[in-house]
Protein backbone atom coordinates (compact mmCIF):
# COMPACT_ATOMS: atom_id res chain seq x y z
CA UNK A 1 0.00 0.00 0.00
CA UNK A 2 2.72 2.42 0.96
CA UNK A 3 4.79 1.53 -2.10
CA UNK A 4 1.83 2.31 -4.40
CA UNK A 5 1.25 5.68 -2.75
CA UNK A 6 4.97 6.44 -2.84
CA UNK A 7 5.30 5.84 -6.58
CA UNK A 8 2.38 8.19 -7.20
CA UNK A 9 4.10 11.10 -5.46
CA UNK A 10 5.72 13.92 -7.36
CA UNK A 11 9.51 13.79 -7.34
CA UNK A 12 9.87 16.95 -5.21
CA UNK A 13 7.44 15.69 -2.61
CA UNK A 14 9.11 12.31 -2.47
CA UNK A 15 12.52 13.93 -1.97
CA UNK A 16 11.20 15.96 0.97
CA UNK A 17 9.71 12.84 2.54
CA UNK A 18 13.05 11.07 2.13
CA UNK A 19 14.76 14.05 3.74
CA UNK A 20 12.33 13.90 6.66
CA UNK A 21 13.12 10.25 7.18
CA UNK A 22 16.87 10.87 6.82
CA UNK A 23 16.79 13.43 9.62
CA UNK A 24 14.63 11.22 11.82
CA UNK A 25 16.89 8.21 11.44
CA UNK A 26 20.26 9.93 11.79
CA UNK A 27 19.44 12.82 14.12
CA UNK A 28 16.23 11.74 15.81
CA UNK A 29 14.27 14.87 14.98
CA UNK A 30 12.97 17.12 12.22
CA UNK A 31 10.87 20.27 11.99
CA UNK A 32 9.36 22.64 9.46
CA UNK A 33 12.42 24.86 9.48
CA UNK A 34 14.61 21.98 8.33
CA UNK A 35 12.47 21.45 5.24
CA UNK A 36 12.26 25.17 4.57
CA UNK A 37 16.03 25.59 4.74
CA UNK A 38 16.84 22.51 2.68
CA UNK A 39 14.27 22.95 -0.09
CA UNK A 40 13.22 26.61 0.06
CA UNK A 41 9.55 25.74 0.58
CA UNK A 42 6.98 27.80 2.47
CA UNK A 43 5.80 27.22 6.02
CA UNK A 44 2.53 25.83 4.71
CA UNK A 45 4.28 23.45 2.32
CA UNK A 46 6.62 22.21 5.06
CA UNK A 47 3.64 21.58 7.35
CA UNK A 48 1.85 19.75 4.55
CA UNK A 49 4.88 17.54 3.95
CA UNK A 50 5.23 16.64 7.63
CA UNK A 51 1.52 15.85 7.88
CA UNK A 52 1.73 13.75 4.74
CA UNK A 53 4.64 11.82 6.24
CA UNK A 54 2.68 11.18 9.44
CA UNK A 55 -0.24 9.95 7.38
CA UNK A 56 1.93 7.48 5.50
CA UNK A 57 4.14 6.40 8.43
CA UNK A 58 2.19 7.22 11.62
CA UNK A 59 4.53 5.32 13.96
CA UNK A 60 7.69 6.97 12.74
CA UNK A 61 7.49 10.36 14.46
CA UNK A 62 5.65 12.19 17.21
CA UNK A 63 5.49 15.87 18.08
CA UNK A 64 7.42 16.95 21.17
CA UNK A 65 5.63 20.04 22.48
CA UNK A 66 8.43 21.03 24.86
CA UNK A 67 11.09 20.89 22.14
CA UNK A 68 8.64 22.13 19.49
CA UNK A 69 9.88 19.57 17.00
CA UNK A 70 9.03 16.13 15.69
CA UNK A 71 11.08 13.29 17.17
CA UNK A 72 11.65 9.71 16.05
CA UNK A 73 9.01 7.28 17.25
CA UNK A 74 9.98 4.24 19.28
CA UNK A 75 8.54 2.00 16.54
CA UNK A 76 10.32 3.83 13.74
CA UNK A 77 10.70 1.85 10.53
CA UNK A 78 12.16 3.37 7.34
CA UNK A 79 9.60 3.64 4.56
CA UNK A 80 11.15 5.99 1.99
CA UNK A 81 14.85 5.19 2.10
CA UNK A 82 17.20 2.49 3.27
CA UNK A 83 19.62 3.94 5.83
CA UNK A 84 23.12 3.51 4.47
CA UNK A 85 26.18 4.27 6.58
CA UNK A 86 28.40 4.50 3.49
CA UNK A 87 26.21 7.17 1.91
CA UNK A 88 26.09 9.15 5.15
CA UNK A 89 29.87 9.01 5.57
CA UNK A 90 30.44 9.89 1.91
CA UNK A 91 28.30 12.98 2.34
CA UNK A 92 30.14 13.86 5.53
CA UNK A 93 33.47 13.37 3.76
CA UNK A 94 32.37 15.59 0.86
CA UNK A 95 31.54 18.38 3.29
CA UNK A 96 34.83 17.95 5.15
CA UNK A 97 36.77 18.08 1.87
CA UNK A 98 34.91 21.18 0.71
CA UNK A 99 33.37 19.38 -2.26
CA UNK A 100 29.86 19.86 -0.89
CA UNK A 101 28.73 22.94 1.04
CA UNK A 102 27.17 22.11 4.39
CA UNK A 103 23.94 23.85 3.36
CA UNK A 104 23.61 21.42 0.43
CA UNK A 105 23.99 18.35 2.65
CA UNK A 106 21.09 16.60 4.34
CA UNK A 107 23.09 16.30 7.55
CA UNK A 108 21.80 18.91 9.96
CA UNK A 109 24.17 18.61 12.90
CA UNK A 110 27.58 17.99 11.39
CA UNK A 111 29.93 16.12 13.72
CA UNK A 112 33.57 17.25 13.75
CA UNK A 113 35.19 15.50 10.81
CA UNK A 114 38.54 15.66 9.03
CA UNK A 115 39.99 13.55 6.23
CA UNK A 116 43.59 12.63 5.49
CA UNK A 117 44.87 15.24 3.03
CA UNK A 118 45.68 14.21 -0.52
CA UNK A 119 47.17 16.37 -3.29
CA UNK A 120 44.62 18.04 -5.53
CA UNK A 121 44.49 16.43 -8.95
CA UNK A 122 44.59 19.00 -11.72
CA UNK A 123 41.66 17.88 -13.84
CA UNK A 124 40.60 20.72 -16.12
CA UNK A 125 36.84 21.27 -16.29
CA UNK A 126 36.81 21.78 -20.06
CA UNK A 127 38.87 18.65 -20.56
CA UNK A 128 36.43 16.62 -18.48
CA UNK A 129 33.50 18.14 -20.38
CA UNK A 130 35.05 17.14 -23.72
CA UNK A 131 35.74 13.59 -22.54
CA UNK A 132 32.19 13.22 -21.23
CA UNK A 133 30.78 14.52 -24.51
CA UNK A 134 32.89 12.01 -26.45
CA UNK A 135 31.58 9.19 -24.26
CA UNK A 136 27.96 10.26 -24.81
CA UNK A 137 28.33 10.72 -28.56
CA UNK A 138 30.59 7.70 -29.19
CA UNK A 139 33.32 9.94 -30.62
CA UNK A 140 37.12 9.86 -30.74
CA UNK A 141 39.13 12.88 -29.64
CA UNK A 142 42.65 13.97 -30.42
CA UNK A 143 44.49 14.62 -27.17
CA UNK A 144 47.87 15.97 -26.20
CA UNK A 145 48.92 13.56 -23.50
CA UNK A 146 51.86 13.51 -21.10
CA UNK A 147 52.91 9.98 -20.21
CA UNK A 148 55.66 8.88 -17.87
CA UNK A 149 57.39 6.88 -20.61
CA UNK A 150 58.13 9.92 -22.80
CA UNK A 151 59.85 13.18 -21.89
CA UNK A 152 57.58 15.24 -24.13
CA UNK A 153 53.79 15.09 -24.51
CA UNK A 154 52.50 13.36 -27.63
CA UNK A 155 49.33 13.63 -29.66
CA UNK A 156 47.09 10.63 -30.15
CA UNK A 157 43.50 9.79 -30.94
CA UNK A 158 41.51 8.03 -28.22
CA UNK A 159 37.89 6.87 -28.06
CA UNK A 160 36.78 7.14 -24.41
CA UNK A 161 33.86 5.10 -23.18
CA UNK A 162 33.98 5.31 -19.35
CA UNK A 163 35.30 7.20 -16.31
CA UNK A 164 37.14 5.44 -13.48
CA UNK A 165 38.52 6.44 -10.08
CA UNK A 166 41.36 4.45 -8.54
CA UNK A 167 41.00 5.91 -5.06
CA UNK A 168 43.40 8.77 -5.76
CA UNK A 169 43.15 9.77 -9.41
CA UNK A 170 40.51 10.01 -12.14
CA UNK A 171 40.98 8.18 -15.43
CA UNK A 172 39.12 7.75 -18.66
CA UNK A 173 38.99 4.26 -20.10
CA UNK A 174 39.51 4.57 -23.84
CA UNK A 175 40.59 2.81 -27.00
CA UNK A 176 43.92 4.21 -28.16
CA UNK A 177 43.83 4.37 -31.96
CA UNK A 178 47.61 4.74 -32.08
CA UNK A 179 48.39 1.56 -30.11
CA UNK A 180 45.22 -0.29 -31.12
CA UNK A 181 44.24 -1.28 -27.58
CA UNK A 182 42.14 -0.19 -24.63
CA UNK A 183 44.02 1.75 -21.96
CA UNK A 184 43.57 4.02 -18.97
CA UNK A 185 44.36 7.69 -19.46
CA UNK A 186 44.75 10.02 -16.49
CA UNK A 187 42.50 13.02 -16.96
CA UNK A 188 45.09 15.27 -15.31
CA UNK A 189 47.64 14.33 -18.01
CA UNK A 190 45.40 15.33 -20.91
CA UNK A 191 46.91 18.72 -21.70
CA UNK A 192 44.84 19.63 -24.73
CA UNK A 193 41.97 18.40 -26.90
CA UNK A 194 41.74 19.76 -30.42
CA UNK A 195 40.10 17.23 -32.74
CA UNK A 196 36.85 15.25 -32.80
CA UNK A 197 35.66 12.52 -35.14
CA UNK A 198 33.25 9.62 -35.16
CA UNK A 199 34.36 6.37 -33.55
CA UNK A 200 33.43 2.88 -34.64
CA UNK A 201 34.97 1.17 -31.59
CA UNK A 202 32.20 -0.38 -29.45
CA UNK A 203 32.65 -0.23 -25.64
CA UNK A 204 31.68 -3.92 -25.52
CA UNK A 205 35.02 -4.70 -27.17
CA UNK A 206 36.86 -3.65 -24.01
CA UNK A 207 37.08 -7.12 -22.51
CA UNK A 208 39.00 -6.09 -19.39
CA UNK A 209 36.45 -3.39 -18.59
CA UNK A 210 33.43 -5.62 -19.03
CA UNK A 211 34.78 -8.66 -17.16
CA UNK A 212 34.85 -8.86 -13.37
CA UNK A 213 37.13 -10.82 -11.10
CA UNK A 214 36.50 -11.67 -7.48
CA UNK A 215 39.17 -11.07 -4.87
CA UNK A 216 39.01 -13.31 -1.80
CA UNK A 217 40.76 -11.78 1.18
CA UNK A 218 41.26 -12.93 4.75
CA UNK A 219 43.23 -11.76 7.80
CA UNK A 220 46.97 -12.36 7.61
CA UNK A 221 47.57 -15.91 8.91
CA UNK A 222 50.40 -14.72 11.18
CA UNK A 223 48.08 -12.46 13.19
CA UNK A 224 46.87 -13.60 16.58
CA UNK A 225 43.35 -14.91 16.89
CA UNK A 226 42.20 -11.66 18.52
CA UNK A 227 43.90 -9.53 15.87
CA UNK A 228 42.36 -11.63 13.09
CA UNK A 229 38.88 -11.13 14.57
CA UNK A 230 39.42 -7.36 14.63
CA UNK A 231 40.50 -7.34 10.98
CA UNK A 232 37.52 -9.51 10.08
CA UNK A 233 35.22 -6.93 11.66
CA UNK A 234 36.99 -4.08 9.84
CA UNK A 235 36.36 -5.67 6.45
CA UNK A 236 32.95 -7.17 7.15
CA UNK A 237 34.24 -10.71 6.78
CA UNK A 238 32.14 -13.78 7.34
CA UNK A 239 33.80 -17.07 8.10
CA UNK A 240 37.16 -15.36 8.07
CA UNK A 241 36.99 -14.10 4.51
CA UNK A 242 35.27 -11.61 2.24
CA UNK A 243 34.83 -11.42 -1.52
CA UNK A 244 35.32 -8.18 -3.43
CA UNK A 245 34.28 -7.84 -7.06
CA UNK A 246 36.35 -5.58 -9.29
CA UNK A 247 36.50 -4.90 -13.00
CA UNK A 248 39.53 -6.60 -14.47
CA UNK A 249 40.69 -3.25 -15.88
CA UNK A 250 40.87 -1.85 -12.35
CA UNK A 251 42.49 -4.88 -10.73
CA UNK A 252 45.94 -3.30 -10.51
CA UNK A 253 44.57 -0.24 -8.74
CA UNK A 254 42.41 -2.31 -6.38
CA UNK A 255 45.35 -4.48 -5.35
CA UNK A 256 47.54 -1.46 -4.76
CA UNK A 257 44.90 0.33 -2.71
CA UNK A 258 44.37 -2.75 -0.54
CA UNK A 259 48.10 -3.28 -0.13
CA UNK A 260 47.90 -6.63 -1.89
CA UNK A 261 50.22 -5.77 -4.76
CA UNK A 262 53.33 -7.04 -2.95
CA UNK A 263 54.42 -10.32 -1.42
CA UNK A 264 52.76 -10.52 2.02
CA UNK A 265 56.07 -11.76 3.45
CA UNK A 266 57.68 -8.41 2.64
CA UNK A 267 55.78 -6.62 5.42
CA UNK A 268 54.98 -7.29 9.04
CA UNK A 269 51.61 -9.01 9.57
CA UNK A 270 50.43 -6.01 11.62
CA UNK A 271 51.14 -3.79 8.63
CA UNK A 272 49.90 -6.13 5.90
CA UNK A 273 46.80 -7.20 7.91
CA UNK A 274 45.08 -8.94 4.99
CA UNK A 275 46.17 -11.45 2.36
CA UNK A 276 44.81 -12.44 -1.02
CA UNK A 277 43.66 -16.05 -1.01
CA UNK A 278 43.24 -16.43 -4.77
CA UNK A 279 46.42 -14.84 -6.11
CA UNK A 280 45.87 -16.60 -9.41
CA UNK A 281 43.54 -13.73 -10.43
CA UNK A 282 46.62 -11.52 -10.70
CA UNK A 283 48.23 -13.79 -13.26
CA UNK A 284 44.97 -14.37 -15.11
CA UNK A 285 44.90 -10.62 -15.67
CA UNK A 286 48.08 -10.92 -17.71
CA UNK A 287 47.10 -13.93 -19.79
Amino acid sequence: MVAIEKTALRWGVERRLEFTEFRLFWEGQVNRGDLMDAFGVSVNQASTDLNRYIGMAPDNMVYDKSARTYIRGIRFEPRFLKPDASRYLSQLCSVADGILHHTDAWIGQLPPCVTAPTPLRGVDAETLRSVLAAIRRREAIEVKYQSLSRPEPSRRWIAPHAIAFDGFRWHTRAFCLSEKCFRDFLLSRILEIRGIRDSSVPPDADRDWNEEVTLEISPHPALSETQAKVIAIDYGMRGGRVRIKVRRALLYYALRRLGLDTDPKARRPQDQQIVLLNREVIYENHR
